[in-house]
């Protein structure tokens, strides 16, 4: 994810460019008045670019506290790193990645005695713990959670790696004439 630009942005971003960036670091669901205030911009400005990326599927339209908002698009999300992943990597690549991250799994599972996320979460709440024993239990859950996550997504990568990759070859090939 971009992160927020700083600084003089203002000089450097058109309006509609800020809303775009301000958009892509957003973690939860908010209003165009506050995407307005952190893009430096008119609520009008927001407003419009927020309807033109909504319409190009890159956000969704959703209240907050009572207020039009905005989010973005998780399946988006997910198509983009998916398409990314596989024009940036080639098929080896991608089996190492597969292969590190299982391995980071399975580490998980010796720390912690455990062989599923579920079953950690579980003891979470079942168990007697200490703060120091439930942070360090909630740091791995979400450690877990964020493998999980790359692992679908190599694992998607690999299976559609080489209908993208042909895609791909065959949009920049010139076309056939007769």
């Amino acid at each position: 994810m971009v992160k927020e630009p700083t600084g003089s942005w203002k000089d450097d971003m058109t309006g509609r460019e800020r809303v775009r960036a301000v958009v892509e670091t957003l973690q939860e669901a908010a209003t165009v008045s506050n995407i307005a205030a952190r893009a430096e911009v008119s609520p009008t400005t927001a407003g419009d670019e927020l309807e033109q990326l909504e319409s190009d599927n890159r956000v969704n339209k959703t209240l907050v506290d009572d207020q039009k908002g905005y989010e973005l698009n998780p399946a988006r999300l997910f198509f983009d790193d998916l398409l990314e992943l596989i024009q940036e990597n080639t098929r080896d690549e991608l089996e190492a990645q597969l292969e590190q991250l299982k391995s980071e799994e399975e580490t998980l599972q010796e720390e912690f005695e455990t062989d599923s996320l579920a079953a950690l979460r579980e003891d979470l709440v079942e168990q007697e713990l200490s703060a120091e024993e439930a942070r360090a239990i909630r740091n791995t859950v979400s450690t877990w959670e964020a493998l999980e996550t790359e692992l679908t997504l190599v694992r998607r990568a690999l299976q559609l790696y080489d209908d993208v990759t042909e895609l791909n070859t065959s949009a920049d090939s010139p076309a056939a004439t007769v």
